[in-house]
């Protein structure tokens, strides 16, 4: 995921949208709070009727509750992100495009209100996120069938478990499935900075896996530096510095990566190419690459079945150590 830089205003009166932060300690209400006749009866969503300039389409609208039937499962929504993909989305030049009208957002994380009688995977209370994108999160509650959500830990902080879909995993597949890594391996990565390149940083960290993460230089790299390592990044460098040919010295006492992730393209994925440790017998490793598409690529995680219940169930420790890069978060509130 890669964090939206901009804001929009919706075409409600004097309403914007802003760079939010759950209080402190902020769960979500307790499940208990939680009732069919409690609820309110409105519904709010960020919906569009035709693909074009979010600034103009997306409206902010009164929805009809819909029932819950026996494979539903009625969920309030906690907090969900504004991506890029998001945005592509509303314009019509995404990969998956939802019928229309539609409801903004992809992802997102909810807590379970009711479900009904045929439900067997979840419970008031629970967390869940969606499993595919398209659900439309961009609203204060929802009825979805049970095969559309992905219960996940509630006892992470509710900024990562609103972004932990595509990040973390998609994170983890790149570093799990292209190489056989031990502990003590290093692995190189540009736009170490991105969504991505955070949570490569973290999840290697928490499987002893050694960074070099390359960014691009700037007057507060040293700020950005010590940000990336607090976050379990060994080294940071830029690409000016990578290009050196002093960085032969640099691998004296640094093992040369097995892997080499790109989002980059052009000569920066070339430098990461001869940083590459050499195989014996075979080429050197190709750049894994990771451009900036839309993230939720059916290619990389594959659908509920094949792809983010597996990662998530491997991710399950490193889920409680991950940090959300500041995204712009809707929080329901906003939207009454």
């Amino acid at each position: 995921m890669w964090v939206c830089g901009t804001v929009w205003r919706v075409r409600t009166p004097a309403r914007q949208w802003r760079r939010l932060l759950p209080a402190s300690g902020c769960h979500g209400p307790a499940a208990s709070s939680y009732s069919a006749s409690a609820e309110t009866a409105r519904v709010r969503a960020l919906v569009y009727g035709h693909h074009g300039d979010p600034a103009k389409v997306v409206e902010l609208k009164n929805l009809d509750r819909a029932a819950v039937g026996g494979s539903d499962v009625r969920v309030k929504m906690l907090a969900a992100p504004i991506n890029p993909s998001d945005i592509n989305m509303i314009q019509g030049n995404y990969g998956l495009l939802p019928e229309l009208p539609a409801v903004g957002g992809n992802e997102g994380v909810a807590q379970v209100v009711a479900v009904g009688s045929n439900v067997t995977r979840l419970k008031p209370g629970d967390w869940v996120i969606p499993a595919n994108a398209g659900l439309g999160t961009w609203r204060t509650e929802a009825v979805f069938s049970e095969d559309a959500l992905i219960q996940v830990p509630s006892d992470i902080p509710l900024q990562s478990a609103a972004t932990l879909g595509v990040n973390p995993c998609t994170a983890y597949r790149m570093l799990m499935d292209f190489e056989q890594l031990q502990p003590g391996d290093s692995v190189i990565q540009n736009a170490s900075n991105s969504g991505v390149g955070q949570a490569v940083i973290q999840i290697a960290a928490a499987l002893g896996l050694r960074t070099i993460n390359v960014v691009r230089d700037r007057p507060d790299i040293q700020k950005l530096s010590d940000r990336l390592k607090s976050l379990g990044a060994e080294h940071v460098i830029t690409e000016e510095e990578l290009r050196r040919p002093e960085m032969k010295n640099f691998f004296k006492d640094m093992p040369q990566p097995r892997l080499a992730l790109n989002c980059v393209g052009g000569k920066s994925s070339t430098e990461l190419l001869r940083q590459l440790a050499p195989v014996q017998g075979a080429d050197p490793h190709p750049v894994r690459s990771h451009p900036p598409r839309p993230a939720h690529s059916p290619s990389l995680l594959p659908g509920p079945a094949a792809g983010l219940p597996v990662c998530l169930g491997s991710l399950h420790e490193a889920l409680r150590i991950f940090k959300a890069d500041s995204h712009h978060v809707i929080i329901p509130k906003e939207l009454e």
